[in-house]
Order: structure tokens, then C-alpha cells, then sequence
């Protein structure tokens, strides 16, 4: 017969059970239904189309260009946009797919978050109605793929020491440069290149096939292998007038396209670390060690139990993060504390959980090192963690100390 303190432990032990370890604090409860529709959606897709061809298209250093059909159909490609062919939906339902293509692997969502946030939202906000009717419906359904041509390759993390060029020629521009570690570069129909002009730096179209232009793959790199990684290269790139991008000059325009990449990263992170913290909870349950699962260790719960804490915070910062940015109050310092902190947990999630699993963390078999690998890539880019201290420390000081 149970004692009343074993009652209340078995009480105890029911209550705990009840908990989603992935979502500790419940966050899907403060969704609402169409959001948790669109989760439920996309966490479908990766679990059918994506989790059974990703870890080959790892190893083979090869992006799955097969599933950009599904994710349009889904209504993942700008899907934050309105008009033209796009979804509408609001900044968590984006956060959400980001999320759960990341949980998949995070060359996918790179894919989508380049297509959507940095070529059909400058396009979107600061494109003529002619650009914005040739290529957003396109870009939609997935019928054309888009680039983001920002970074240099002596440049990194400093946009204003820009090299890339255009100068007028009549009625056209010619630009001169070149970028450097360009999602999506060598499919691309078209790449939105940000170039320093004699009225500051301006946005331009440059499509595929145009004499000058160059898009090779970078090949042989060790992080996000899923996806495809590029050079841009323009010698004398001849492109007409009404390809500039009219609404908007300066570095603003660039700069306004990463906050909106870097948010949908905030949640991106998350669905890695969950990936990572769910197939440890398989593993040490069923690796016995020392004549114990290695789940009824004191070591492996604290280590776990600290991954959920990370996990949860990181769920709320974007989740807070989302309901600024649908009520219009979202600022970029916010934007970088939460990219920071969110990817800096999951990298560091990705790598104890490669540990507890030992030797096994090194398999392709397990999830563990390919989201560790490609996480090396998101923690740096569109901005390094260095980056998004000093936007934080300047918003607490007032002092800029880049």
C-alpha cells in the first residue's frame, strides 16, 4: 500500500509527465489557432519531406531544390507579405516557420528566410510596381529564386566599407564588385545587390544571365552543406535604370532587410535546439551505463534540465519579439539581443548534446553535429555576436563603439 508521501511523489511525478519538454512553459497555448494551424503545417512538411532526405543532402553537400515546390504550396515564401500572390500571415506564424524548418535543418530555412525577408521584402517595400509585379508573384510560387548581395569579401561585418560600385552610363548602370557568402547565389534569378553609388548606396536588380555577372558556389565547407553558398562577381554589369530599387537609399535599405532575416533567425535557433534536446531525451533513456539509463543520472538531468531553461527563454524573447513586431513597436536592439541570445543557446545546446551522446555525436545517424555545424554559420552570420552587443550597448549608452 502507497504511503501519502509516495501519493504525493507519484502526484508529483504524473504533474511533471504532463509537461511538454520541448515546450516547458507552454507557449503553443498562447497561440492562436490559425498560428498553431500554421505550425502544425510546416512541422508536418518537415517531418514527411524534409527529416528523411536532409542528413544525405548533408553529407553530399547538396540543397534539396525539390522542396521549394512544397514550401510555396505550403505558403512559406514571403509569406509575411501582402498582395501579390503572398500569405498575409503575421510575424509569429513567420517566427513559427522558421522554427520548424530549422528543426529540419537550417540550410532550409536559410533558404527560406533569404527568398522571403532579404530579396521579396526590399522589393516588396521599396520596389516600383513593376518589380514588384514581375517578380513577388514569381517568388511566391516558388517560379524564381532570389539572392541578397550585401557582404564583401574584405568587408564582413562593416556594410558602410563598401567596394562594390555604380556609376551612370546614360540611361543604364554599370556596377563593379563583387559580394561574397551569398545564400542562394548560383540558382538565383535574380539578386538584390546593394552598391555605392554617387547619392549614397542604392538597391539594384541584376538578373540572371546578364553579360559581367558571375554567381559561382563556394564548395568544401563544413557548415550548412543543405544549402547553396555563393560568390557574385560583376565586371562592367550593365543593368537599366528601372532595375534600381526606387524607394529607399543609403545603408537603411540593406540594414531594415537584416532585421527582418535576423528575427525569423530568433526562431530558427529554437527548432534547432529543440531537435538537438529531443533525441538526447531518447538517447540517454534507452543507453544504459554502469548498470543505469543514463536519464537517472544526476549529471545528464542537470545538463538536460538546463538545456529546457535555455530553450524556454529563448521561446519567450521571440515570442515577445513577435507581438512588438505585429503591433508596429519591434526596434532593431531587439531584434539583436534576441538573435544573439537565441543563437548563442542553441549552438551551445547543439554541442553539450553532442557530448552526452560521445562518440555517437559524430554519426550522421543523430541530429547533433550537422544543427552543431550549422549553427558555426548562423551565430556569425547577418551579424556576429560582437555586432549584436555593441547595437545593444550603444542603445544602453548612447555611445556608437563600432
Amino acid at each position: 500500500m502507497a504511503t501519502p508521501a509516495n501519493q504525493a511523489g507519484q502526484r508529483q511525478d504524473a504533474a511533471v509527465s504532463t509537461l511538454n519538454p520541448l515546450d516547458f512553459y507552454d507557449v503553443r497555448s498562447e497561440l492562436s489557432e490559425d498560428e498553431q494551424m500554421v505550425q502544425d503545417s510546416i512541422a508536418r512538411f518537415v517531418d514527411a519531406k524534409v527529416l528523411p532526405v536532409i542528413q544525405e543532402c548533408f553529407e553530399e553537400h547538396r540543397f534539396p531544390r525539390h522542396l521549394v515546390a512544397d514550401m510555396a504550396e505550403l505558403g512559406v515564401l514571403g509569406c509575411s507579405l501582402e498582395g501579390y500572390d503572398c500569405a498575409g500571415l503575421n510575424a509569429i506564424c513567420y517566427g513559427l516557420i522558421c522554427q520548424e524548418l530549422e528543426r529540419g535543418d537550417a540550410g532550409l530555412r536559410s533558404f527560406a528566410s533569404v527568398q522571403s525577408s532579404l530579396v521579396m521584402y526590399p522589393i516588396h517595400s521599396y520596389g516600383s510596381e513593376e518589380q514588384k509585379l514581375r517578380w513577388l508573384p514569381a517568388m511566391a510560387r516558388g517560379e524564381a529564386i532570389g539572392c541578397f548581395g550585401l557582404t564583401e569579401p574584405h568587408g564582413g561585418s562593416d556594410p558602410s566599407n563598401m567596394k562594390t560600385h555604380a556609376k551612370r552610363d546614360g540611361d543604364d548602370w554599370i556596377i563593379n564588385g563583387a559580394k561574397m557568402w551569398i545564400t542562394n547565389g548560383s540558382i538565383a534569378d535574380v539578386a538584390v545587390v546593394w552598391a555605392m553609388t554617387d547619392e549614397g548606396v542604392r538597391g539594384f536588380l541584376v538578373e540572371k544571365g546578364t553579360p559581367g555577372f558571375d554567381a559561382p558556389e563556394i564548395k568544401r565547407k563544413f557548415s550548412l552543406r543543405a544549402s547553396i553558398t555563393s560568390s557574385l562577381f560583376f565586371d562592367n554589369v550593365r543593368v537599366p535604370a528601372e532595375n534600381m530599387l526606387p524607394g529607399v537609399k543609403g545603408l537603411k535599405g540593406p540594414l531594415s532587410c537584416l532585421t527582418q532575416a535576423r528575427y525569423g533567425i530568433t526562431w530558427g535557433a529554437i527548432g534547432a535546439a529543440q531537435a538537438c534536446l529531443e533525441q538526447v531525451l531518447a538517447y540517454t533513456e534507452d543507453r544504459v551505463m554502469f548498470g543505469r539509463p543514463l536519464n537517472h543520472t544526476q549529471t545528464i538531468q542537470r545538463r538536460m534540465a538546463d538545456m529546457a531553461r535555455r530553450i524556454t527563454t529563448a521561446q519567450l524573447l521571440s515570442l515577445r519579439l513577435g507581438q512588438m513586431k505585429d503591433a508596429g513597436t519591434m526596434q532593431p536592439a531587439q531584434v539583436s539581443m534576441a538573435k544573439w541570445n537565441n543563437v548563442r543557446m542553441a549552438i551551445d545546446i547543439a554541442r553539450d548534446a553532442r557530448d552526452i551522446l560521445g562518440g555517437a555525436g559524430i554519426s550522421a545517424e543523430y541530429v547533433q553535429i550537422r544543427h552543431a555545424l550549422n549553427l558555426e554559420s548562423v551565430i556569425t552570420y547577418e551579424g556576429t555576436e560582437t555586432v549584436h552587443e555593441l547595437v545593444i550597448g550603444k542603445e544602453l549608452t548612447g555611445v556608437n563603439a563600432f
